[in-house]
């Protein structure tokens, strides 16, 4: 089974991954994964460490000749940013000069849980861990999942249907046309948003509201559509609460640092309508055996894959380090303070869609290859053919 740990701070040295259980005999380029880092530091929005920045992955081992050879695959990503904080950061011998301190925690952030927690003097190594600037080494992690799935027929895309107030009007006309090509067409098509938006008047508002908030020293949230095409019905199981598929996909996604909400297809408009109107019916044709003309339960029943597309929705919270600040208290002196600002991004709600296609990738690989097992992809693709051809069976008079 595929399982990976991140290390590293923001201002660091380097992000760096260790991926272990990957199988053999996956194509991997370079550009599979440094394509993936690229588009998470997009969006409109991103602050100045975006302009400091150029992530790219480099490999230390697990790929040979441009192929996975099954041992566990080690990552690094540089971060330029650290020649401005080798003396801040220092790992070993503490500076003679003076560091400053920082005692004052932000609302909304880890800063206050973290220093009691760890018993730490200083914010800074809470800062450091806790930043969302590790979700890079997520996403290098994560691609690597991404591209197995795709050898196999499986895609996962994501768009923003929401940033602060503005919202796309619902239902999205382009969404069916797009996902009936793979989820994949669908994320390429929010990529030529600087939203990573579907909808070009929700663009605007979207671009506009991003604009006010910036001025104002405010940020933004918003809501991610992600989506998972090709998956087969089966994948996960009922029978102990740790193998539940959409447990997993939802711990994932809510790991995203600022993700506060998780929705499995349309939940909450579902949790106010009668079941009538909620579950997916079935239609038995001669041609396409089990059909449904709906699928308001988001691809997942019985916490169980249902052979439609997998519909997950996630609710980011505005990022909580604000130019203009809030109300806060200083731990040096235990009296009340205003918040300090440290720096940051606008809206990042356009890259955390990137961050939810990774990690939902490993949480959907292993389900597979907790179905149908294997060691090389061409093993694991010969099982998952003969899977295929075994649902459309059963259906069959």
């Amino acid at each position: 089974m595929i399982r990976f740990f991140t290390a590293g701070e923001s201002h660091g040295p380097a992000l760096s991954a260790i991926v272990e259980g990957m199988p053999a005999g996956i194509t991997i380029t370079s550009e599979d994964i440094n394509t993936q880092l690229a588009r998470r530091q997009q969006g409109h929005g991103r602050g100045g460490r975006m302009k400091i920045e150029t992530d790219k992955a480099e490999v230390l081992s697990g790929i040979r000749f441009g192929k996975t050879i099954g041992s566990p695959i080690s990552l690094v990503i540089k971060n330029r940013d650290w020649d401005n904080w080798t003396t801040i950061m220092a790992q070993f011998e503490k500076p003679d000069e003076e560091i400053p301190k920082i005692s004052i925690p932000r609302p909304g952030h880890a800063d206050l849980a973290g220093r009691i927690k760890y018993g730490f003097d200083d914010i800074r190594p809470v800062i450091e861990r806790s930043s969302a600037r590790e979700t890079a080494a997520r996403v290098a992690a994560g691609t690597l999942s991404k591209v197995l799935l795709r050898a196999l027929g499986i895609e996962i895309g994501s768009y923003i249907s929401a940033i602060g107030p503005a919202a796309e009007p619902s239902p999205n006309i382009q969404l069916e046309e797009l996902l009936s090509q793979g989820a994949d067409t669908v994320a390429k098509q929010a990529d030529l948003s600087p939203v990573r938006m579907l909808d070009k008047s929700t663009e605007d508002a979207a671009l506009a509201a991003i604009d006010a908030a910036k001025e104002k020293g405010d940020t933004l949230g918003g809501i991610i559509e992600i989506f998972i095409t090709g998956v087969p019905l089966g994948f996960g199981s009922y029978v102990q609460h740790d193998r539940r598929l959409d447990a997993a996909l939802a711990a994932a996604i809510i790991s995203i640092q600022a993700i506060k909400g998780v929705e499995i297809g349309r939940a909450f408009d579902n949790a106010r309508q009668p079941g009538s109107k909620v579950h997916d019916e079935f239609h038995l044709t001669q041609e396409d055996g089990v059909t449904r003309l709906t699928n308001r339960a988001g691809g997942l029943e019985g916490s169980m894959s249902s052979g439609q597309v997998i519909h997950l929705r996630a609710a980011m919270k505005p990022i909580s380090s604000l130019v203009t600040p809030l109300g806060s208290f200083d731990f040096e002196t235990l009296k009340p303070s205003l918040s300090r600002f440290e720096r940051s991004d606008t809206c990042a709600v356009p890259a955390a869609g990137v961050v939810a296609e990774a990690v939902v990738a490993p949480i959907i690989a292993n389900a597979l290859l907790e179905k149908l097992g294997g060691d090389h992809l061409d093993e694991i693709l010969k099982r998952l053919t003969l899977y295929r051809e075994t649902i459309r069976e059963s259906f069959r008079a």
